[in-house]
């Protein structure tokens, strides 16, 4: 007997339903649904790209802050070929928070050689709390003022790859060029005394020796994966596009640099 349309529609929504396989959240770095983003991609992994650590609905700030600043510095060839486009925002409360702890940390890892250095000040500091308050005050213009500026800079130095390449006849990408710029800023967690410690902590002196290392050749190596992964350029073309790309950020960024001099001793 020949079925109705009704049996057979049913019947082909059975099978659609049989074979509708959710997707699974897998690691931005190495395509491992188990992974915490840290490590680059292996010839076992999908490099599927779903979701950046940082961006997960799950698990502590700290953890996803330190497992996606990890993954852009260690793992920055795959994590940055692989960006994957989203909103803004999530990248820019990453940045904001990792160069904070960036610069604070910094702060404190010198505040015991300037007290060396400086004996005479320190004393100053202790017995007046009017040099006490200045100097706090300082630190809280300071220290958000410095934030904002290497968040600027490192968005600057998106934007100009993000040239190089349309430059170069690829296709414009601007808003992964930007969350480029904002997670690129986990490279100045990872090479700050905070990132430094805790790979000391959990890695041992190797662990430490390889974050520096890596930190060292990271924006080339970064910048380079942008450009041949989601820019899809040639490395000729690539290579050109990085250099004028850099060129145009470090010029911007000291631009910005004097100007903002300039307005802390007009308003200071």
């Amino acid at each position: 007997m020949a079925k109705s349309s009704a049996s057979v529609r049913r019947e082909l929504a059975r099978d659609d339903e049989a074979f509708d396989v959710p997707a699974a959240v897998l690691c931005a770095c190495c395509g491992q649904p188990d992974c915490a983003g840290c490590s680059a991609a292996s010839d076992e992994g999908s490099g599927v790209v779903a979701i950046i650590p940082w961006e997960r609905p799950i698990g502590g700030v700290w953890s996803r802050l330190w497992a996606t600043s990890k993954a852009t510095t260690l793992g920055a060839e795959t994590f940055f070929a692989t960006m994957p486009d989203g909103a803004l925002p999530a990248a820019m409360r990453f940045a904001l928070l990792a160069e904070t702890l960036a610069i604070l940390s910094m702060i404190a890892a010198l505040l015991p050689v300037v007290a060396l250095a400086l004996p005479s000040l320190t004393l100053e500091l202790a017995r007046n709390p009017a040099a006490r308050a200045s100097a706090l005050q300082w630190l809280a213009i300071g220290v958000p003022g410095v934030t904002v500026w290497m968040v600027l800079a490192h968005t600057l130095h998106g934007a100009a790859l993000d040239l190089g390449a349309r430059r170069q006849g690829a296709r414009p990408e601007r808003r992964r060029a930007l969350r480029f710029g904002l997670y690129a800023c986990g490279w100045d967690l990872m090479a700050g005394p905070l990132g430094a410690l805790a790979m000391l902590i959990t890695g041992g002196l190797k662990g430490a020796e390889q974050i520096l290392s890596a930190s060292l050749r990271v924006p080339g190596k970064a910048s380079m994966a942008l450009l041949l992964g989601v820019y899809a350029l040639q490395p000729d073309a690539a290579e050109r596009a990085r250099r004028a790309g850099s060129i145009a950020a470090l010029a911007l960024t000291i631009a910005s640099g004097f100007v903002a001099i300039a307005l802390a001793i007009a308003f200071g």
